[in-house]
């Protein structure tokens, strides 16, 4: 016959696994139902971080009005996105979309040079030919592997179809964000409580390279390429190329990839130069040319402390965050990425080396 202590400890064990499976429960539900939000948080978290400093000053001048001041960033960030950000948006579906039909169809080519570029002086003949010569070759090419482009024409097709959901995510993304602005204090205290029962040591620093990192990609990686693809495509829809809204996107990619917008910016110019008139084109030409070299002249402002994550790290955040959260997690992945890179770094570096200087000092 069992003991009665034996039967106290039953019973406790009991209730132990009932109370362990209860709250393993709840962390599952709450799991699922904050999950379809897990992107609209981590984007107006970032969106919070970034415009932190300009939110701190703009309640300033308000006279230490936080509310107004969120409120007037808030409605400033949406007008962005309603506005031009929507009318390039909306080119670059559609450019996507014929672009995969094209690929389906096996369609899709690149034009001959025109006559008129035969007249220029010096260049005019031997690029033409040159022209001509990659023209036949690529299509060529491309007749061969077109079959092999096709799923990469469906993925295409998908992220397309995303973009309308994740253009209701950016809209509350912003205005989450928002909400979260005159909050600060509290967040970055909440922020450093956690920390402090992880790495109680450094839970500071990190919080500072953290914060250090959001805004040093959002700002001068992600803010410079979205102002390059904005300007980029108001200069292209100027110019009346029929996919100026794809031409933009692809500028945003390969800014956000520290590729620079000369891929897309010089072929455009060149044929600029073929289809419009002197006085057009010379106009346009240095437009996009100041666009094309706007990041040299931003990124020192932007980006105080520069930025250390390496190429490669961004890259993989772009295609990884898009893959598995569409447009916004174009912009959400390099920054995710990044602040683990920079934080898995500076831990291997106080393991090897005791504390680690604070984010001002690197």
């Amino acid at each position: 016959m069992r003991s009665l202590r034996q039967l106290f400890l039953e019973e406790e064990l009991i209730r132990l696994v009932i109370r362990l499976g209860l709250l393993a429960l709840l962390i599952t539900w709450t799991f699922v139902l904050i999950r379809p939000f897990g992107t609209i948080l981590a984007w107006a978290l970032v969106l919070a971080v970034a415009f932190n400093p300009i939110f701190v000053r703009l309640a300033k001048i308000l006279g230490g009005r936080p509310k107004l001041a969120a409120g007037l960033l808030t409605g400033v960030n949406l007008a962005i996105l309603i506005g031009p950000a929507a009318w390039l948006g909306v080119g670059a579906v559609e450019g996507i979309k014929d672009f995969a039909g094209q690929l389906i169809a096996g369609e899709f080519r690149i034009p001959s040079p025109p006559e008129a570029v035969k007249n220029w002086p010096l260049i005019g003949s031997a690029l033409y030919e040159f022209w001509d010569e990659a023209s036949s070759n690529i299509r060529l090419v491309l007749r061969q592997v077109t079959p092999y482009l096709k799923p990469i024409a469906g993925m295409l097709l998908g992220f397309a179809g995303d973009a309308g959901i994740g253009a209701i995510k950016f809209l509350l993304s912003v205005a989450v964000a928002g909400f979260m602005l005159p909050f600060g204090r509290l967040l970055v205290a909440a922020g450093r409580g956690f920390l402090s029962r992880i790495v109680p040591e450094q839970s500071e620093h990190f919080l500072d390279l953290a914060g250090a990192t959001i805004r040093a990609v959002a700002q001068g990686v992600i803010g410079i390429a979205v102002i390059q693809a904005l300007l980029a495509g108001i200069g292209f829809k100027l110019a009346g190329i029929p996919i100026a809204g794809l031409l933009a996107f692809i500028v945003l990619l390969l800014s956000i990839v520290q590729i620079g917008a000369a891929v897309v910016m010089l072929p455009v110019i060149l044929w600029i130069w073929t289809a419009k008139d002197v006085t057009t084109a010379a106009l346009l030409t240095l437009f996009l040319i100041v666009v094309g070299l706007l990041d040299n002249v931003l990124k020192p402002l932007l980006m105080g402390r520069g930025l250390t994550t390496p190429t490669l790290v961004i890259l993989v955040g772009v295609i990884g965050g898009t893959l598995a959260h569409g447009i916004v997690g174009l912009f959400v992945g390099p920054i995710v990425l990044s602040v683990a890179w920079e934080l898995t770094v500076a831990w291997i570096a106080t393991d090897r080396s005791g504390p680690i200087r604070n984010t001002a000092d690197r």
